[in-house]
């Protein structure tokens, strides 16, 4: 059986830290579908195309990571794939305990599947997309947190 692995999040914008869990966890699963999850009724900073086309292109050499958009439980995309997996980043205990909370209801609703986490990367502690963004939106350079190869000009706001 082919061992599948979500990793959902919206992904406002995809950062270093993200790149790194996923080529972490490359090793571990047959298939990880980073899941983009989007809410129509909440505003996003980047356009969910952007982040689409960003993730596709950061992974373009990888033939066992897909790239997908969903909304709802992240579950019911559990279930659409066949994945036995989800896959979280922890970079605090504050996060542990979040993402704690969000598996135990998972396994409630959904017992077959399974929450895997693995830690960031020490230098990837302090980087998440809520900085990035107030980064960008105040004209700053946020390049140095983004995954390498992308056009730093598409992470521009116009003022």
């Amino acid at each position: 059986m082919e061992k599948i692995a979500i990793f959902p999040g919206s992904f406002d914008p995809f950062t270093i830290g993200h790149e790194s869990i996923v080529r972490r966890a490359i090793s571990l699963f047959d298939k990880i579908y980073i899941m983009i999850g989007y809410n129509a009724n909440k505003q996003s900073f980047f356009p969910i195309e952007k982040r689409l086309k960003w993730i596709n292109q950061v992974f373009k050499d990888e033939s066992s990571v897909f790239v997908k958009l969903h909304e709802g439980l992240t579950v019911d995309f559990c279930k659409e794939v066949s994945a036995q997996y989800i896959l979280r980043g922890i970079r605090t205990s504050s996060d542990f305990e979040y993402e704690r909370a969000i598996a135990q209801i998972n396994k409630k609703m959904h017992p077959e599947i399974e929450s895997v986490f693995l830690l960031t990367l020490p230098e990837h502690t302090p980087v998440n997309a809520t900085i990035i963004r107030d980064i960008v939106s105040h004209g700053g350079d946020a390049s140095m947190f983004l995954p390498q190869g992308l056009d730093m000009n598409e992470f521009k706001v116009e003022k």
